[in-house]
């Protein structure tokens, strides 16, 4: 039987309504819903095809063979659904910083649940590919879909998926990444998000003002009432990023950097320009803008960091199947 090989391509999402923490952590279920915005800057190319002269998964991620075992628990996923026996081979190009706090492993496991399940002969549902998805990585379930987007919590493995809250943005909006650190990060997500829900005092606070923050963004978005929703956001992740300080022992993503982009920021909407930054798990800050501020905005950011520090992205889309060149 010939050997069928699907592409996908999967955008990143950067999270305006944080999720910081699990309550089932084999399946991945999150302690609160969360909404992101799919960018268009940030991708991951994934190639799959079954082949029965495998005699297990073989994997590349930007040409440099992996460890396996993660990526094999996912992919026996895939076969359980497809009842199929055969190994996948399985190339991976991240047009993305790995495990920076930029939101890769949303993109590679968005990508993966669309090429692996064609693949496999599957046609998945979006709300399927985004519970498959969910499995490799949380916030991959988000990936699915573009524009704003609500990962509901659910309460088991067919509750909790993703749903788009708008798609096709008509909207004046852009996002400016800072890169300040483009390597691994000390504490992951997993390790750092599970510390915070076993010893911070204020994780409870936190869960109950999550959802009222989701509440009032959602109604931002539908009023276009850009400074809200930015408030919101920034707010949103501050306050994600306080339980990592008041957990035992305590921890940051920060560097001084980080710091510095953000003062920046606080200085410009003094000055008249709007715009919000948010932080997900790692230093890199991205600041939310008007598209007609951007050049202002990157103007000022020039005088403290590198141009090549700085990258401008818009709304970005779902994830699709692509043509391999």
């Amino acid at each position: 039987m010939p050997v069928k090989t699907f592409t996908a391509r999967a955008h990143t999402n950067i999270a305006l309504i944080k999720y910081w923490g699990k309550k089932n952590q084999d399946l991945i279920l999150p302690m609160n819903n969360s909404l992101s915005l799919t960018l268009d800057h940030f991708y991951t190319d994934t190639e799959v095809s079954f082949d029965q002269t495998l005699k297990q998964d073989s994997f590349y991620l930007n040409h440099e063979k992996q460890d396996t075992a993660k990526i094999t628990r996912f992919m026996d996923l895939v076969r359980a659904k497809a009842h199929l026996n055969s190994f996948a081979r399985i190339n991976s190009i991240n047009h993305v910083p790995t495990m920076a706090g930029l939101a890769s492993s949303a993109s590679a496991y968005a990508a993966l649940a669309l090429a692996a399940s064609k693949a496999a002969g599957l046609e998945l549902s979006r709300p399927d590919l985004s519970r498959l998805a969910r499995r490799g990585s949380g916030s991959a379930s988000r990936s699915i879909y573009g524009g704003f987007v609500e990962w509901q919590q659910g309460h088991d493995d067919q509750s909790s998926y993703a749903i788009p809250i708008e798609e096709d943005l008509n909207w004046d909006l852009c996002m400016i990444v800072v890169v300040i650190d483009k390597a691994k990060k000390k504490i992951s997500s997993r390790v750092g998000m599970q510390l915070v829900i076993e010893t911070s005092p204020f994780y409870p606070a936190w869960i109950k003002q999550a959802e009222q923050d989701l509440s009032a963004i959602k109604k931002a978005i539908k009023e276009r009432d850009f400074k809200k929703m930015g408030t919101i956001a920034e707010e949103n992740a501050m306050k994600m990023h306080a339980l990592n300080m008041s957990a035992s022992p305590h921890f940051s993503y920060f560097e001084p950097a980080s710091i510095e982009a953000m003062q920046l920021v606080e200085l410009l909407r003094s000055e008249g320009i709007y715009c919000y930054y948010t932080l997900d798990a790692g230093p890199n800050v991205k600041i939310l803008c008007s598209d007609k501020d951007s050049s202002r905005i990157l103007t000022r950011l020039r005088t403290r960091f590198a141009k090549n520090q700085l990258l401008l992205a818009h709304s970005g889309p779902g994830v699709r199947l692509i043509d391999k060149k």
